[in-house]
């Protein structure tokens, strides 16, 4: 295949993020000291994909200037602006003028683990498709109908993509992440703005693309994955992340811990102290945190601003298997 371009939309303010969208774009919430964003850039540069496109808004200034050029991480950044919030669709539009080959699409606020993502380029070029979908066989009905679903025939050929379906007539889950080939460009010029969310919708583009008789496929290729719409669940993405690692703790550079102080399944953040000899379990404590607290707290976040007890939020992004 040709050369393959990435996409990242990282441009929502994410208001059920609150309070941390005051201060943080969602993509730059920390994961075990990394990133939220950097975990996509990773997976996208060890594919072998050298330029990626970040679609910013709010605060987007700010995850430029973390991520820089991407020099650092072995690719090239390049950054667009949008304007108007107005959905997935819309913001794919913008780079139309940028991409001359198929690119991978990402959302911004999704952390997820899969299987070689070189599957996906496969397929577009072995069943010579328009746009493969990554996506989860998915246990957890609530999990589909907070996402999308499909409908396929026989050969596996995507018929019908159902947004958010009140009825959950097959287990497949999208996730957020999609290959399209340079059809799908003609495809968003033709998606209508939605009457419900008053925007354009990435899956009626995906709709057009297969009513056009475009042959689109899925992938089973994601084994874990999380939208963030909630504090609680940064803070199921560090745990896991953490376990992933195999590790108990992570305590990042020039942090200061009491030597009094008992850590199990934490975060600790770069330049963050605990001053006092507490117990503290399954929490993450943001970079230039100090924390002054002699209680001891478990399912905590504890930020230079303020401090969440996730204990009082559902976990509404996640999608996982436990």
């Amino acid at each position: 295949m040709e050369k393959i371009a990435a996409v990242i939309l990282a441009a929502g303010k994410g208001t059920r993020m609150h309070p941390f969208s005051n201060y943080y774009p969602k993509p730059a919430l920390p994961i075990c000291n990394i990133p939220l964003i950097q975990y996509s850039i990773e997976i996208f540069r060890d594919l072998g994909i050298s330029e990626i496109f970040i679609v910013i808004g709010h605060l987007g200034h700010e995850l430029a200037q973390a991520l820089g050029n991407g020099k650092s991480l072995g690719v090239k950044l390049r950054y667009v602006e949008q304007t108007k919030i107005l959905g997935i669709a819309s913001a794919l539009g913008q780079l139309e003028s940028y991409i001359s080959s198929p690119i991978f699409l990402v959302l911004g606020d999704i952390f997820f683990k899969a299987d070689n993502l070189a599957v996906m380029i496969k397929m577009m070029d072995d069943l010579h498709a328009s746009a493969v979908l990554a996506v989860k066989h998915e246990t957890d009905p609530e999990a589909i109908r907070r996402n999308f679903t499909v409908l396929q025939d026989d050969t596996g050929r995507v018929r019908r993509v159902i947004e958010k379906p009140r009825h959950v007539a097959s287990n497949i889950k999208g996730c957020g992440l999609y290959l399209f080939d340079l059809p799908v460009f003609d495809a968003v010029r033709r998606t209508p703005r939605t009457a419900m969310r008053d925007e354009y919708e990435i899956t009626d583009t995906i709709q057009i693309m297969v009513d056009d008789g475009l042959p689109v496929f899925t992938a089973d290729v994601v084994k874990w994955d999380v939208n963030l719409t909630s504090p609680a669940d940064v803070l199921t993405c560090n745990l896991f992340q953490l376990q992933q690692l195999g590790l108990e703790k992570i305590v990042g550079s020039e942090a200061q811990i009491h030597p009094g102080a008992k850590l199990h399944n934490v975060v600790v953040g770069d330049r963050s102290s605990i001053q006092q000899p507490i117990a503290v379990s399954n929490s993450v404590i943001f970079p230039n945190t100090i924390v002054t607290s002699k209680s001891d707290f478990d399912r905590f976040i504890v930020t230079p601003e303020t401090q969440i007890d996730c204990r009082t939020f559902t976990r509404t992004g996640s999608h996982y298997d436990e």
